[in-house]
């Protein structure tokens, strides 16, 4: 089987590392010509909750070959029209991209690439790029999973096949219901990783920090009411129903919620959100795929949407320089 993690970052530099350290060849494809020459030279050096160095095998993207069986999908959405179809004819004639991205992105890929070649994975760990070559895994080995269903029209037997190569890594979750679980990390997203990067600061930041914890919750009920009004049931998270969890309409409830955070984030309580990483790498951030996609949905069912619409404007205002990521932006939300 013939294989590539396009946008082999922070997130394909360890799915690389663990796929080719378990026997499986892989194409680690990346344009930061620096990253790719160092995976080459030095191979991907992984520390944080784990510690290897692992011999890969790096590309940029102009060196890619074709008949490809499985494309793992890890860029920003951003360029996801460019990137598909420059990926398309890369595939074998049954060949499938993994979307490995954040928010809802399966059914733009499939409208290019059609159905049958489309499966959607959820990511559920972190970790972060230090420098060329080397990454920070960032939740606990005990915490790691993939949560993966296919478009109609995937073969159940490619589904095992991929599932098979991810659990080479940790193991894999069948999703019946894909987009159930798409929301339910969305939800994960646009609160954790919207926080944390108006803040400057990890998951740990927005699920211990007193003052942040009632904004998180409010922000995750907005989530769970914008899914419920698409008529979407959310997916369990490695077990647990977050819905029955953090879904409040009493103080009690509420107060249950909030006591729940720190617990519930405790292993991945150090993962840096990928959009905080992008902004301080100088990157446009994936704002509007994450907590924009919370926002556009309400608008569509007519769901306010207020702590989501203020993360994304605060957001942008980050990108464009008039803030800084940092705990003062707390107080934009005091009326929320």
């Amino acid at each position: 089987m013939k294989c590539a993690i396009y946008g082999a970052g922070s997130l394909g530099t360890v799915l690389g590392a663990y796929l080719t350290k378990a026997g499986t060849p892989v194409e680690l494809v990346n344009r930061n010509k620096a990253h790719v020459e160092a995976l080459n030279q030095r191979g991907a050096h992984i520390t944080g909750t784990v510690e290897m160095t692992v011999p890969v095998h790096a590309i940029t993207p102009d060196q890619m070959g074709e008949n490809y069986d499985v494309i793992f999908l890890m860029t920003k959405q951003l360029m996801n029209r460019e990137v598909v179809t420059f990926l398309k004819p890369k595939l074998s004639r049954d060949g499938v991209i993994v979307t490995m991205q954040n928010g809802l992105p399966e059914p733009g890929i499939a409208g290019i690439i059609g159905n049958e070649h489309t499966i959607g994975c959820v990511v559920e760990w972190g970790a972060s790029l230090t420098a060329p070559g080397e990454c920070v895994l960032t939740s606990s080995p005990d915490s790691l999973s993939f949560h993966m269903g296919g478009m109609k029209g995937i073969r159940s037997e490619t589904l095992k096949a991929v599932s098979d190569l991810l659990e080479k890594m940790c193991p894999v979750v069948i999703e019946e219901n894909l987009m159930g679980a798409r929301w339910s990390k969305l939800l994960i997203n646009a609160t954790f990783s919207g926080l944390g990067t108006v803040l400057g600061g990890t998951f740990g930041t927005v699920s211990e920090t007193k003052a942040v914890k009632p904004i998180a919750l409010a922000c995750m009920k907005e989530c769970i009411d914008v899914g419920h009004a698409a008529g979407e049931t959310f997916a369990p998270v490695q077990g647990k129903d977050i819905t029955k969890l953090f879904y409040y309409k009493s103080g009690l409830k509420k107060a249950f919620g909030l006591l729940l955070l720190p617990i519930a984030m405790k292993k991945h309580r150090d993962i840096v959100p990928s959009m905080l990483q992008d902004l301080r790498n100088g990157k446009k951030c994936e704002a509007d795929a994450i907590n924009g996609v919370v926002c556009e949905y309400g608008k569509k069912y007519g769901v306010p949407t207020p702590v989501n619409d203020l993360i994304r404007q605060t957001i942008h205002r980050i990108e464009q320089g008039e803030l800084t990521a940092c705990a003062d932006n707390l107080r934009l939300f005091e009326k929320q």
